[in-house]
């Protein structure tokens, strides 16, 4: 039936064909998915391997080996072990993963019951891996664990899910998944897998040392296909972060016996170099050659900028500081990486601001830094902190030296002072016209030995150790310039034209007045000029010559202190730096007002690091000031907290007593402000204080309204109401000026009743608590019974006044001036300064006070008291 069957199906066909058709009957039915025959089997097996799945693979690989090469390997950091997966990467490969997903579908759709089936899944979760797609791709590997019947194959989807989770920054789950391979038997393959996922998994952790122990162990399952020498690298690079030299140089040995890539190569030589023992001058030396070697090998051209670098880093530890920064500047120039460009600038900027404490030249490194380093780079978010902030750095520091300076050579005699300065500009001007002249001489001798050279078809340069590009350092230093100006420009033609020049020319016009930009040449001819006449005479009309100039001189230098210790302590977190600020700032001022907030910030600097320091700053802040809120939270950590709930129960009886205030019932609200003191001290005191005050505006006579007020304003010099203070104590004064102008200054020459006794004195002299306590001494011992009292008061911004009151009537007052004269007057304090010494009744004082009219009424004082005493 057969063969009849394909006897007319063929029209024909001759019997001795029927065999090949027979064999094309039985593949065809074999291909049915439905079969599970010997033939069915290897059909499906043999297709789905070498169709879907090999399709599927070697896309695999293709996406594999571009991943690997967006390795922006950094040889002066621990390389990382495998790249990184993000979305921006997988865009540009997008085609290849959806073909490997397209690829192994189909062969799981047409031979589901082929053996490749859990190998093609991995391929889709690789996929989907690759891709960024990590939730699908860790349902595909946790599927193939699951349902694979191999445990090889269980194995390599949970390597595969290791990394998904790895990738996804899931180290927890990676870390389960990995305790759970380790306890089942693998393969030599995969177990040389799951140790090198590990040590990525710990990489990416910054746990080093796990990184390193897992590096280890694989080692004897490399293959020259691993690329055995990088891992080697890596090796001797943790080893080296970690400190263990002599490990690290083994490792970076072993390395080169694996003829490594030429970069591997070259940076494992420079850094056996670096972990080699430089303990003596003698291995200094061989180090010191093995550099220039490096230097003078052709092969290493685009190297330079590593060697240089390398070299300074070198010198630094040395402790050789001024060589370092001859190195990092030439590492700087000498490449095209600005990845060690940026590392370069970042050194020299470092060791200008900790070592050098060239605070300008540190700013101008930073910014270079910044600008050349990419955003990636270890502990870039700290650098560029630190760059943003040195702007207020110099700023501070410059306000330092600079009112240091001038308060210095104003105490010096300014004729003297005068010829110096006068000496020095023109000692600096001699050595520039003498330095400019050399230049130029120099010029000339290189140009003429030039032209002369190509006549005779010599080529050879005619260098000096003064030609410029005879000099490596000066070459450098000019690139910086050149490119801090110009920026980073390409060699080519015409490079200064349009656009390019715009950038300069804007520089300048915004340094330069207009007329300066029209001619340029005349006018710094004409500065010039105008800066050698005039320089010095400008520096000594900036000195600080007046008391009240020097105070403001040496505030600057206060606060700029307390500012820099904040910048150190709050923005940068460099606690030494910053408990050296303060301290220099209460040592020069030992009675600033910032005293209490410093020496707390001192306190919780020395807490952990040293419990003395902290102790003796913290008994300090409570001796010295005991009610200020920094020693309040001192004894009370919760004081903020506590004060908070207190001044909102002041807020409330305030509004009260203010109300009470505008009705002008006066006694009541004096009572709700007893009330609200009560509560105790908050940030919200300052406000019933000035309600107090206002009170007594109403109440008390102006002379003591205005003392309240004078008396607030010092108490509460940060205080937000101190400002309102000042503007209530300005419009009493100008009104009471208005009416004494508008009457005159006039006393009252009736000198009956209560009466006070006044000594008036230089508030310069700071003599205001002796006076006090000889004063208290004297009522103490022979006016007992009158219970006499003293308190102080300013008379004005130079003088101070002390008075005893109060008398009864103007002869015991008189009694009491005379005794004084006599038995006072004649010792310490009193006999060592100038004073005016007078009795003045109740109502004359209140007009003196107000009107500030001393000389006025020691007039009145001779005319109506010592003569008629006489």
């Amino acid at each position: 039936m057969i063969f009849h069957f394909y006897h007319r199906l063929s029209g024909g066909i001759l019997i001795r064909k029927w065999p090949k058709l027979l064999l094309v009957i039985v593949l065809l039915n074999g291909c049915s998915i439905e079969q599970n025959n010997i033939t069915s089997n290897v059909f499906h097996n043999v297709t789905a391997h070498y169709n879907g799945y090999y399709y599927a693979r070697e896309k695999a690989l293709e996406v594999d080996g571009l991943i690997a090469k967006s390795l922006d390997d950094d040889p002066t950091e621990v390389l990382r072990l495998f790249a990184g997966l993000d979305t921006t990467k997988a865009k540009g490969y997008v085609k290849d993963t959806d073909e490997i997903i397209k690829m192994a579908s189909i062969s799981i759709q047409r031979h589901p019951n082929s053996k490749w089936v859990d190998d093609n899944y991995i391929m889709v979760g690789l996929a989907r891996l690759y891709a960024c797609d990590f939730q699908n791709a860790i349902l595909t590997f946790k599927f193939v664990n699951t349902k694979s019947k191999s445990p090889e194959t269980r194995h390599t989807a949970l390597l595969h899910l290791l990394r998904t989770f790895t990738e996804q920054g899931d180290y927890e789950r990676a870390d389960e998944v990995f305790r759970f391979l380790e306890k089942e038997k693998l393969t030599k393959l995969n177990a040389k897998k799951l140790y090198l996922e590990k040590a990525y998994l710990y990489q990416l952790r910054n746990d080093y040392n796990n990184m390193v122990q897992n590096l280890s162990l694989v080692d004897s399952l490399l293959t020259r296909k691993d690329r055995k020498g990088r891992i080697y690298f890596i090796i001797g690079q943790v080893y080296q972060k970690l400190g263990f030299n002599s490990e690290a140089y083994n490792f970076y040995r072993k390395c080169l016996t694996t003829n490594p890539e030429y970069e591997i190569d070259f940076y494992a030589r420079l850094n056996m170099a670096q972990v080699a023992n430089v303990g003596d001058k003698r291995d200094s030396k061989l180090v010191r050659k093995q550099f220039q070697k490096l230097l003078a090998d052709t092969k290493n051209l685009e190297f330079k900028d590593k060697i240089y670098f390398e070299w300074g880093e070198f010198e630094r530890k040395l402790g050789q500081l001024n060589d370092a920064i001859t190195k990092y500047k030439l590492a700087a120039h000498a490449g095209k990486s600005k990845r060690i460009q940026g590392q370069a600038y970042l050194r020299v900027g470092q060791l200008s601001f900790d070592s050098l404490k060239k605070y300008s030249q540190a700013k101008l490194y930073y910014d270079s830094a910044v600008a050349s380093l990419p955003k990636e780079f270890e502990n870039f978010a700290a650098i560029k902190k630190r760059q943003e902030v040195l702007g207020q750095f110099v700023t501070y520091t410059e306000t330092i030296t600079l009112n240091d300076s001038l308060l210095h050579l104003a105490s010096l005699d300014s004729a003297i002072l005068r010829k110096q300065l006068d000496s020095t500009f023109s000692v600096r001007d001699k050595k520039l016209a003498s330095l400019k002249k050399k230049k130029k001489r120099n010029d000339t001798n290189t140009n003429s030995s030039t032209q002369q050279n190509s006549l005779f078809g010599n080529n050879q340069s005619t260098t000096t150790s003064d030609w410029y590009f005879g000099n490596s350092a000066l070459v450098a230093s000019g690139q910086t310039e050149f490119q801090r100006i110009w920026g980073s420009i390409a060699l080519e033609d015409n490079w200064r034209r349009s656009g390019k020049s715009s950038v300069l020319n804007e520089r300048v016009a915004t340094n330069l007045k207009p007329a300066e930009v029209v001619n340029n040449d005349a006018v710094v001819t004409e500065k010039t000029t105008e800066l050698k006449r005039d320089e010095a005479g400008e520096l000594m009309r900036q000195l600080p010559r007046t008391e009240k100039q020097k105070a403001e001189a040496l505030s600057k230098i206060e606060n700029a202190y307390f500012k820099l210790g904040d910048l150190y302590y709050l923005t940068l977190n460099e606690r030494k730096n910053a408990a050296e600020s303060y301290e220099t700032m209460l040592k020069r001022f030992p009675k600033s007002q910032l005293e209490p907030e410093t020496l707390y910030k001192l306190y919780l600097i020395y807490l952990d690091a040293d419990s003395g320091k902290a102790a003796f700053y913290a008994d300090l802040l409570k001796k010295n000031h005991p009610s200020s809120t920094f020693a309040k939270i001192l004894v009370n950590p919760n004081y903020l907290k506590e004060t908070s709930v207190a001044a909102e129960k002041q807020k409330l009886i305030y509004k009260e007593a203010y109300a009470l205030y505008q009705k002008n019932n006066l006694r009541a609200a004096q009572e709700k402000l007893d009330q609200a003191a009560q509560v105790g001290e908050t940030n919200f005191t300052p406000q019933l204080e000035l309600l107090k005050v206002l009170l007594a505006g109403k109440t008390e006579d102006v002379t003591r309204y205005q003392f309240e007020l004078e008396s607030f304003i010092k108490k509460y010099p940060t205080e937000p109401t101190k400002q309102y203070a000042e503007e209530l104590l300005a419009s009493s004064k100008s009104l009471l000026a208005k009416l004494e102008k508008a009457k005159g200054i006039q006393y009252s020459t009736i000198t009956t009743g209560v009466h006070y006794f006044v000594t008036v004195y230089n508030s310069k002299e700071k003599i205001t608590n002796p006076v006090a306590d000889a004063l208290d001494k004297f009522n103490a011992s022979q006016w007992k019974n009158l219970k006499l009292t003293t308190s102080n008061l300013a008379l004005n911004e130079e003088q101070i006044l002390t008075m005893t009151v109060e008398f009864a009537d103007r002869e015991a007052a008189l009694s009491y001036f005379d005794k004084f004269l006599a038995q006072v007057s004649t010792a310490k304090p009193f006999s060592n300064y100038k004073f005016y010494n007078f009795v003045i009744t109740k109502d004359n004082f209140q007009t003196l006070y107000r009107t500030k009219a001393l000389d006025e009424y020691l007039t009145f004082f001779d005319r109506n008291y010592q003569k008629q005493n006489q």
